[in-house]
């Protein structure tokens, strides 16, 4: 019977009664069930006002739960933050999925720590005048997140992307334990001038797979948080010095303010130097207390402050189930 109609077996044995018969569906009548541990309206109304305020109005709730408890505070869990959002229609989903289709296996490279692995790309930065823009080259270190230097030209140049990995090698005191430098393949990224004066520091370089976007991800995902800053001048700078005034400005925010979320929302810093372990146990003794204040609030542990492992670069599929299995 259940296969003829195209239901369940336990959905069959639900509609019907004791007689066989099928009953009407009492779940209209019901009397609704208050659930003991659903957020009170001044706790609803605490989340809200905690997310718009200045300082997090541009943020989504996973960097604001853990700024929130470097202050000693806990509101809620974090679902309940998204599903306050929800419920007020604040919280909504952004990015577009393409259909997937068959490309290369990548080269996979993995960081255990900083100055491993480091991922560098150019992107434009407009200015007032239409059809006038600068260049920005940027080298991040894919373990902490970090930027590790950056530079503002007018031309793009494998000549300036030399002098810029020289630079930051001496900065990052690892010229003679060269990381590698991973890139898309742009112009300057393959050009003979930086390939040559990599062999001779000993720098492995490692470049995306032709036409395919996602292969310089964390270069691309720190570019995107640049221009979608919320201090990003919509009009275009004014001049060369502007710009790299405010990258300068952005590039202190960023490596020692922002909480990131790919490395449990510490700073990319405190990750490079190192210190994120004392920062997130912190945390956790915050949320451990506040569940023993209130365990109510919680149905299973508290939120994960473990320290984020090592970061890999464009892993195979294969390569992501040997990591889970690890994980698990």
């Amino acid at each position: 019977m259940a296969q003829t109609i195209d239901i369940s077996e336990r959905t069959l044995k639900r509609w019907r009664g004791t007689d066989g018969q099928v009953a009407e569906d009492q779940r209209p009548e019901a009397e609704p069930i208050q659930q003991p541990h659903k957020l009170t309206q001044a706790e609803e109304l605490a989340i809200l006002s905690t997310c718009n305020q200045p300082q997090y109005r541009s943020s989504p709730p996973s960097p604001v739960m853990p700024s929130l408890a470097d202050k000693d505070l806990s509101l809620a869990s974090g679902s309940s933050f998204y599903r306050v959002l929800k419920k007020h229609q604040q919280q909504n989903h952004r990015g577009r999925v393409k259909s997937p289709r068959k490309v290369l296996e990548p080269t996979s490279f993995t960081a255990a720590g900083p100055n491993q692995v480091w991922n560098w790309d150019i992107s434009y930065c407009p200015s007032a005048v239409r059809g006038q823009h600068w260049y920005l080259y940027l080298i991040m270190d894919i373990y902490s997140r970090k930027i590790v230097a950056w530079e503002i030209h007018d031309v793009e140049s494998g000549e300036l992307a030399k002098k810029l990995v020289e630079r930051a090698s001496l900065r990052e005191g690892c010229w003679h334990n060269p990381p590698v430098l991973h890139s898309d393949n742009g112009a300057p990224m393959r050009s003979y001038m930086l390939k040559a004066r990599l062999a001779d520091l000993g720098m492995l370089l490692s470049h995306s797979r032709p036409r395919v976007s996602n292969n310089n991800p964390y270069s691309e995902s720190l570019f995107r948080t640049v221009k979608c800053c919320p201090e990003w001048p919509s009009k275009g700078f004014k001049s060369l010095t502007a710009v790299r005034d405010w990258v300068l400005a952005f590039e202190y925010a960023y490596n020692e303010q922002h909480l990131h979320s790919g490395i449990r929302c510490v700073t990319p810093s405190d990750r490079h130097r190192g210190v994120d372990l004392e920062r997130l146990a912190r945390r956790k003794m915050v949320y451990e207390r506040a569940k023993r204040r209130n365990p109510r609030c919680w149905s299973d542990n508290t939120r994960n402050w473990e320290v984020t492992g090592p970061v890999s670069l464009n892993l195979g599929k294969m390569q992501e189930v040997e990591r889970n299995k690890l994980a698990a």
